[in-house]
């Protein structure tokens, strides 16, 4: 009786331990890190990002995960590749990106870029447009004229974006909103920047 009760506590340590290492594999494959920190939660995502030109939605050091969250959610919705530049003021780790985009991250391709540096030597060999979104753009989105390889980029919620980033953007935009008020929520922002380029460039029909 006794050794019947071992075998099975070893069968099932066992099984536990054979879980646990195919589970370690599994997330060994699916969140290898690249040389820009890339995190990738969609192989065919990952070819696209690569072999084409795309939009895409970059964050400079966020500060509010729930907005990063709701933008990831709508990048991976609109079909957006998104860069993160930190550091940010939360843990970006995949468990708390996971945590705050849900399932959609399944279906973003994300890279992380150490610095706005880091992110800048990025993008001089992916030989995209940097356009900003900012309130003290001079040029309003919807007269704006995207281009499919453009980097949208928004600033962080508490402080928009340094100086060196804006003289750093090829083009600047604005969302206009009523005199007196300060701006829209960055995410709001996002989104609506992202649903014009995405019109002009792929046809999108909003």
């Amino acid at each position: 009786m006794g050794r019947g009760r071992g075998w099975r506590r070893l069968k099932a340590l066992a099984e536990l331990k054979f879980r646990m290492i195919c589970r370690a594999l599994s997330k060994a494959r699916r969140f290898a890190d690249c040389a820009t920190a890339r995190r990738s939660f969609d192989g065919a995502a990952t070819a696209r990002h690569k072999a084409q030109a795309m939009l895409r939605l970059a964050l400079y050091q966020p500060d509010i995960p729930q907005n990063t969250g709701t933008m990831l959610r709508m990048a991976a919705c609109l079909g957006l590749a998104v860069e993160i530049i930190e550091p940010a003021g939360f843990d970006v780790s995949d468990r708390h990106l996971r945590r705050s985009g849900l399932d959609y991250l399944d279906h973003v391709v994300i890279t992380r870029h150490r610095s706005f540096a880091a992110f800048e030597a990025w993008r001089a060999g992916a030989g995209c447009r940097l356009v900003l979104a900012t309130t003290a753009g001079a040029l309003p989105y919807t007269a704006f004229a995207f281009r499919p390889d453009d980097c949208l980029m928004v600033g962080r919620e508490s402080a928009g974006a340094p100086e060196a980033v804006h003289a750093a953007a090829e083009a600047r935009i604005v969302v206009p909103i009523r005199p007196g008020l300060r701006s829209l929520n960055v995410a709001v922002a996002a989104a609506m920047i992202a649903g014009e380029a995405l019109r002009q460039v792929a046809g999108l029909e909003i």
